[in-house]
């Protein structure tokens, strides 16, 4: 049998990649985890052939939870499964170590088809996906973001697309203090003259969409 790790902070959500999954000959499921430490623990403690994994954690993020496990295992198989769409994400989470990236927004054979290739030992990604790096290249936007760390990435992300400092720092489990730090680095980083500024660099490089026009 294939094992799988299942990295999701929703239990709902796992139990719905679980029965997808197990539903594939050869695939079972062996543990499941919610936070980046405990994916660690868990690999070291079963040492799946497979982790499928989202972005956005509790606490250290997936980005995080990759690094960790790539450090430990540098053969481990890691495919992101995230709402994340955008292409600085998707490149942040390749350099950690990830094998494949998949949207949640794309049907669930592009799941499984992803599954089969990173098993291979092929680099899977979902159409979106794809297309968002394809066009990151030819338009450049990707280098706005190359010298942010995947945590100021994630941060940039979440407040670009509408949530306060606090509503930021309860998703990541972080104080508003650190928050605040970092979106200090980030404008430094970026060269960001005002709010306004920073969401349209986070527009450009695909973290959050452009507001629908009336």
């Amino acid at each position: 049998m294939t094992t799988v790790l299942l990295v999701d902070d929703h239990p709902v959500v796992r139990e719905g990649y679980r029965r997808l999954l197990e539903r594939q000959p050869g695939l079972t499921v062996v543990a499941e985890a919610e936070n980046a430490a405990e994916a660690y623990r868990l690999y070291k403690a079963h040492a799946p052939d497979l982790v499928v994994l989202d972005l956005s954690l509790p606490g250290p993020s997936g980005i995080e939870a990759i690094r960790h496990i790539r450090q430990w295992d540098p053969a481990a198989r890691i495919l992101v499964f995230s709402m994340r769409t955008g292409a600085a994400v998707a490149r942040k989470a390749f350099a950690a170590g990830a094998c494949g990236y998949v949207s949640k927004a794309s049907p669930p054979r592009e799941l499984l088809d992803a599954v089969a290739a990173v098993l291979r030992g092929v680099r899977a990604m979902s159409a979106d996906i794809a297309q968002a790096i394809a066009q990151d290249d030819v338009f450049s936007g990707r280098a706005a973001l190359d010298d942010l760390t995947a945590r100021e990435v994630e941060i940039l992300g979440l407040t670009a697309g509408g949530m306060t400092a606090q509503a930021v720092a309860d998703a990541l489990c972080l104080s508003p203090k650190t928050v605040q730090n970092n979106l200090s680095l980030i404008r430094a980083k970026l060269g960001a003259r005002t709010d306004a500024h920073l969401v349209w660099i986070a527009m450009g490089a695909g973290l959050v969409s452009a507001p629908d026009r009336v």
